[in-house]
């Protein structure tokens, strides 16, 4: 589990379960703090004794060595003797912390700001709320008066201070003026020279209907800038002034995005009965907005719409629980289901439904719970699967329907996993949405069709069109608002690293990056033992040590790491006994990465069975890059893995 640390606030660390650790006396950290301060790199021995003792005393280069060897021993105690530090690192005339980007509070304090300032209000209130709850005091308390500190404590002061006024710009834009005035409040009293805040300030009171505290408010600004910097108040400060004095529309009755959408769901509640049918299919197109709309948008959309469906049912008219079901055509392009169980329930809840449906029901309603069926069935071995998809496609290309055939076709591609070596069919799916979606502005599925292409074009090595995807990708998801994109195209950019010929350490650094976006992203099936798994690929492609942690969740992954975690702990008739258990990979995105793990472990038990499975299974993706086609990560060409079991292989016993 990954070791954190907190400078905003006392300098201290938590190990992985969140209990603290004891990182020792003032000296140790200091140490610790110079090092978080200098972000990775490295801080020579000569300039931490510089930094830690104004008159440094004999012995302080054997100090600073003693208090590091210390610091080693409490952030990582499970570390074996003589086993080099992978967190407080030696390397060339001093040390540096390799943590990754999540793992100090200010690093996250950092990111988060910056995504607020690209997000909608809901995403930037959401982030900031959280963010700004990690400050714990001033940064880095008790380092007040070290000059190498001291820089590096103003900057975060500054950035805790815009953080305080975007949360505020959010507020507004919600329609949330009332909630903003107290922070600001405060914010003006301790720091008066802040002329954001005061406008923010003006603002919020004058749009609760306190026109005289808001002009109040400006009057003090302008005193107090006058009087304490000699400056006169800028000219927004100023302009807001003369738009109160006017009470121009502009401030207090402009058609922003959140009072438009108040007034229409005012309008909404008045004028449609509450438990009517129209509020039920009305829901399936807010869950579908709501799924694209960032993490805690996906997380309501998946529990809700299950009780949508059984809600329909309950109702006894197939037709509008088909519309329920298929209403839902939310892209995806992960091949593992982030809820198996519930999507075994909406599988089954639309079978009924298309046994109930009436002989004269519209084929495009049928079509939809076909590609339902198909979408849902990801990852599974049911042979109901394809069939539905293939259906849905028929149906739809008969119709000449270009949303329902994008939503077909997102159900073929997710039953092209038969076998290995299909990426340039799915790379042929993705072209095809793309084209339908830009000619018929369907703007979800033309993301998705991208992210279809960059995973097969990485598939077949061929970065240089993945990288003209991801970046088509991202910049339809600017526009339109699709925070969740980002998390597949960094995932994209780390798996580009690793099978381009960076640095392992460049490597699994981007690979550590990608992961910390994606926690917490509502996407357990993509998240779960991704990190680990693309760790592990990246060592056993590369014929480094494995390293594995004791504790280390492997997720859906298991049965296929398992031979190999026996391996590395010298117990190879349990390594042998757990290959023999493990089954055939599931048909989706990593199932060549999973057979060539299960191929690495059969050459070192020399398992020939297994070993020919796995020729067999592989050959026909000989000219891809295993995994790769995830789009995440990659254990190198399938060709280097074919060599590897033709030549044990050919080995007598």
């Amino acid at each position: 589990m990954q070791v954190r640390f907190g400078v905003l606030g006392p300098v201290v660390a938590w190990d992985g379960t969140g209990a603290p650790i004891d990182v020792k006396g003032p000296k140790h950290r200091a140490v610790l703090a110079r090092l978080v301060v200098a972000r990775g790199r490295v801080v020579p021995v000569s300039r931490l004794v510089d930094d830690l003792w104004e008159e440094p005393p004999p012995g302080a280069v054997s100090a600073v060595r003693t208090f590091v060897a210390a610091l080693r021993r409490a952030l990582e105690p499970q570390r074996p003797p003589r086993e080099p530090a992978r967190l407080l690192v030696t390397e060339g005339p001093g040390y540096a912390l390799r943590a990754a980007s999540d793992a100090v509070d200010a690093w996250r304090f950092e990111g988060s700001v910056a995504a607020a300032s690209a997000a909608s209000p809901y995403g930037a209130l959401e982030l900031l709320d959280g963010a700004l709850t990690w400050w714990r005091g001033p940064a880095y308390a008790g380092f007040d008066d070290e000059p190498w500190a001291r820089a590096e404590r103003s900057r975060l002061e500054q950035l805790r201070l815009n953080a305080i006024e975007q949360r505020a710009e959010a507020l507004l834009a919600l329609g949330r003026a009332a909630d903003a005035v107290p922070d600001l409040d405060a914010q003006v009293a301790e720091y008066p020279w802040r002329e954001e805040a005061w406008r923010l300030l003006a603002l919020a009171l004058y749009r609760t209907g306190r026109q005289g505290d808001a002009l109040a408010v400006l009057r003090r600004a302008r005193t107090l800038l006058l009087e304490q910097l000699g400056v006169d108040p800028s000219p927004r400060l100023r302009r807001l002034e003369t738009d109160i004095l006017r009470q121009a529309d502009q401030v207090s009755d402009s058609p922003s995005a959140e009072r438009v959408w108040a007034q229409a769901a005012a309008a909404y509640d008045r004028t449609v009965a509450s438990g009517s049918r129209a509020r039920l299919e009305s829901t399936v197109g807010l869950l579908r907005s709501l799924a694209v709309a960032g993490p805690s948008g996906l997380d309501a959309a998946r529990d809700q719409r299950i009780a949508a469906i059984a809600a329909a049912e309950q109702l006894g008219d197939p037709d509008l629980t088909a519309r329920v079901i298929g209403g839902y055509d939310v892209p995806a392009n992960w091949t593992r289901s982030d809820d198996p169980e519930q999507a075994a329930q909406i599988v089954a809840a639309a079978e009924r439904t298309l046994a109930a449906l009436r002989p004269g029901s519209p084929d495009a309603t049928r079509a939809r719970l076909l590609a339902t069926i198909a979408v849902e069935s990801r990852g599974t071995r049911a042979a109901r699967g394809p069939e539905a998809a293939r259906e849905a496609e028929r149906i739809a290309r008969s119709l000449g329907d270009p949303a329902l055939l994008a939503f077909a076709l997102n159900g073929v591609f997710m039953q092209t996993f038969h076998r290995a070596g299909l990426a340039p069919e799915r790379d042929e799916i993705g072209a095809e949405l793309i084209a339908l979606s830009t000619r018929h502005g369907l703007v979800t599925f033309e993301i998705l069709g991208h992210l279809i292409r960059l995973q097969a074009r990485s598939a077949l090595a061929d970065f240089a069109v993945a990288d003209g995807h991801a970046a088509a990708a991202n910049q339809l998801a600017e526009r339109h608002e699709r925070p969740l994109v980002g998390v597949f195209t960094q995932w994209y950019r780390a798996l580009q690293l690793a099978a381009t010929g960076s640095s392992q350490q460049a490597a699994e650094a981007a690979y550590r990056d990608a992961a910390a976006q994606l926690a917490n992203a509502g996407m357990p099936g993509v998240e779960r033992g991704l990190l680990p798994l693309a760790l592990l690929c990246l060592q056993v492609w590369h014929g480094h040590p494995v390293r594995l942690d004791d504790d280390t969740d492997w997720g859906p992954y298991t049965p296929w790491v398992r031979p190999l975690v026996l391996l590395t702990r010298d117990r190879p008739a349990d390594a042998a006994a757990a290959l023999r258990q493990t089954p055939d990979p599931p048909r989706d995105l990593l199932f060549e990465a999973l057979w060539c793990l299960t191929a690495q472990a059969a050459i070192a038990l020399d398992d020939r069975t297994t070993m020919e499975r796995a020729r067999t299974e592989l050959t026909p993706a000989a000219n891809e890059l295993a995994g790769a086609g995830s789009g995440m990560l990659t254990i190198g060409p399938v060709s280097h893995h074919l060599d590897h079991l033709a030549a044990a292989l050919s080995r007598t016993r």
